[in-house]
């Protein structure tokens, strides 16, 4: 793979920002190097400085006066969902009895995952986003799939066949035992081939026994370093039926807790009402928790309070997420946009500094990955994108009377989609500009 040399404004996070005027918290460099060597960074700096150091056989690529950011990142979202999202549904449960379980069945289909698999990389590939913590079906082969078009792409992804038994249609149900056997054998042929992580993916308390639970557990006991993804406290009348369903515990964090699924790549998905006690057990675990702000708004579901999560005696890691299709966005910029709005409800700032941090560096954190993705260190891998905060004649109109590099965020935020992404990179390669135009028959 020849070398390769990108030109433009570079920007990547150190650490979390305290401020809008916290420029220790970030690399800036105005006309910056970004050397990409074997699918990962060798350099990165003034331009002028990686360019001396450069091999002679370097490519270069000039993104001026274009951002060079590193890869989105996205939490939590649902693969089977594609053609889920713009349901209308009055909440949560309903809107799963009636669009969701029903769609999830099809992925029984080798075919019918295979092609919404190629959709669903094309999709987030060309909103910037270069990997997903994702949930498949139950069917394992839903779960091939995902991992097959990662492989096929390169792409670092999570992703985990789910595990449910009850309350579901006949179609989307395993058993504890096969759950497990299908679990372990996704795991065996799929994490760390290539870039893929897989994760333990029980779908959520309601939808398992404690039989089930059981057999999670056992997972999880023999594979203490994959990510297990699961949702909790996403609205009230869930949270009611699921301690109906669990009586001998306390709340519904205690339940998987019970079942020691709490931990550093615990990932639950919501978390929004959550009392003082479960709080304290996210914080002492270091579970994480996946704030989904265009799905709790579209469903009703709730305000999550991230700041208040994070300024508490005890704070709770958290990651950002589009909850494809129960979110109703697939752009990370349109994400932090709902995040911002949020936190305005709850009288609270989400500064935009810290809305890319969180899509970049601190997402990678969430996951436990940041010593391989979101930041723009050498050593890390090539995964990145260019934003043009000119993308539309809306947004050039308004970055005429931009000043800063934090309006110019707050722009991208605000007005910015998947036109504002001018290239996504994944080792090293452009992927977007290859994109061929979608065939949504095929």
């Amino acid at each position: 793979m020849t070398p390769l040399l990108l030109r433009g404004r570079l920007l990547s996070f150190h650490r979390a920002p305290a401020s809008l005027t916290d420029t220790g918290s970030y690399l800036y460099e105005e006309d910056g190097g970004l050397l990409v060597e074997d699918g990962r960074i060798s350099a990165v700096g003034a331009y002028a400085e990686v360019k001396a150091g450069a091999p002679e056989t370097v490519e270069e690529v000039d993104h001026r006066p274009h951002l060079i950011l590193p890869g989105l990142i996205d939490t939590h979202v649902h693969f089977p969902q594609m053609q889920v999202i713009a349901s209308y549904a009055a909440n949560l449960l309903e809107w799963l009895n009636t669009y969701t379980f029903p769609e999830e069945c099809r992925f029984v289909e080798s075919a019918h995952a295979a092609r919404i698999a190629t959709h669903f990389y094309d999709e987030f590939l060309r909103h910037g986003t270069t990997t997903v913590a994702a949930y498949c079906s139950v069917h394992k082969a839903s779960a091939d799939a995902f991992f097959a078009e990662a492989t096929r792409r390169n792409m670092l992804m999570i992703g985990g066949k789910v595990m449910m038994d009850r309350h579901a249609p006949q179609g989307l149900l395993d058993t504890p035992q096969l759950g497990y056997d299908e679990t372990r054998a996704v795991i065996e042929e799929w994490h760390g081939k290539g870039r893929s992580h897989v994760a333990i993916t029980p779908r959520f308390a309601i939808t398992s026994t404690p039989e089930q639970m059981s057999a999670v557990q056992a997972l999880a006991q023999e594979y203490p370093d994959l990510h297990i993804q699961t949702h909790l406290s996403e609205n009230h009348e869930e949270i009611r039926y699921t301690c109906e369903l669990f009586p001998e515990a306390s709340d519904y964090t205690d339940i998987y807790a019970r079942y020691g699924l709490l931990g550093r790549k615990t990932l639950l998905g919501h978390a929004i009402h959550l009392s003082e006690r479960e709080t304290d057990v996210l914080s002492q675990t270091g579970s994480v928790a996946v704030h989904c702000p265009t799905s709790n708004l579209f469903l009703g579901s709730g305000l999550f309070p991230l700041k208040a999560l994070e300024r508490r005696e005890k704070p709770v890691r958290i990651g950002v997420a589009t909850d494809i299709g129960g979110g109703s966005s697939y752009s990370m910029l349109k994400t932090l946009d709902e995040a911002y709005k949020i936190q305005q409800l709850l009288g609270e700032r989400l500064n935009p500094l810290d809305s890319f941090y969180r899509m970049t560096r601190g997402n990678a954190e969430a996951l436990s990955l940041v010593d391989r993705i979101g930041t723009l260190e050498p050593g890390t891998d090539a995964d990145f994108l260019v934003l043009d905060a000119a993308a539309t004649p809306a947004m050039r109109l308004r970055m005429e009377t931009v000043k800063t590099l934090p309006e110019e965020l707050f722009l991208l935020q605000t007005m910015g989609d998947d036109r504002a992404v001018t290239e996504t990179y994944v080792a090293g390669r452009p992927m977007k500009s290859n994109l061929l135009a979608p065939t949504l028959g095929a």
